[in-house]
């Protein structure tokens, strides 16, 4: 019933067509790589293997889709499994019919996009850890750079950033491009799970 929702919702968008489904991790990975679909709407709990390892096992393939990783967060630990596994984009699975279109757009197009409820929770599942030294790496960003960095840590749009900073959003742009390539990241994704880990981003720090 749930794939039959999710192919209702997409099919009414004249740009968008539904390829293929799966039951299960392993015939999703079998699906994605017979079909190669732009993108893939992974959820994490599925039977004979989850959502996040079928994830890891796709992304390593050639040319791979844009994953976007549908959760209800029943545990901390699956929310940081998702994060690590290198998905474009998390959704909750209450998110509306509106955000899906707009998540699955935003990640076709090359964007990341995390459901601000994914940061909140990123967010509580580094409170109290010990930050450690940030690596070396880090001291090759400007300044604003950095700035740019904390502020999509804590979720921040382009535009909201550009707002906070007093910037263009196609200047903020050019930042975050320029943070993901000197720390060699692919995305947003992972420049978040990078502030949190590095320790450059703390609970409770403001913005």
């Amino acid at each position: 019933m749930v794939r039959a929702g999710l192919r209702m919702v997409i099919e009414t968008e004249p740009d968008m067509t539904v390829v293929g489904e799966a039951g299960d991790g392993a015939e999703a990975v079998a699906v994605a790589r017979r079909l190669r679909p732009d993108v893939v709407l992974m959820d994490i709990a599925m039977p004979r293997q989850d959502g996040l390892t079928a994830t890891g096992a796709l992304l390593r393939t050639a040319s791979p889709p844009r994953i976007i990783v549908l959760t209800t967060f029943d545990t901390d630990d699956n929310l940081y499994r998702a994060l690590r596994a290198g998905a474009g984009g998390f959704l909750l699975k209450v998110s509306s019919p509106e955000h899906l279109i707009t998540a699955i757009r935003v990640v076709a197009a090359g964007d990341s996009l995390l459901d601000p409820a994914v940061t909140t929770r990123v967010i509580a599942a580094f409170a109290g850890r010990p930050g450690p030294v940030p690596p070396p790496e880090f001291g090759e960003l400007t300044p604003r750079e950095a700035d740019v960095l904390r502020l999509m840590a804590r979720g921040m749009s382009n535009a909201e950033i550009a707002a906070a900073l007093t910037v263009g959003e196609a200047t903020v742009k050019s930042h975050v491009a320029r943070v993901l390539m000197k720390l060699s990241l692919r995305d947003r994704v992972q420049a978040v799970v990078y502030a949190y880990e590095s320790g450059l981003v703390r609970a409770g720090e403001s913005g």
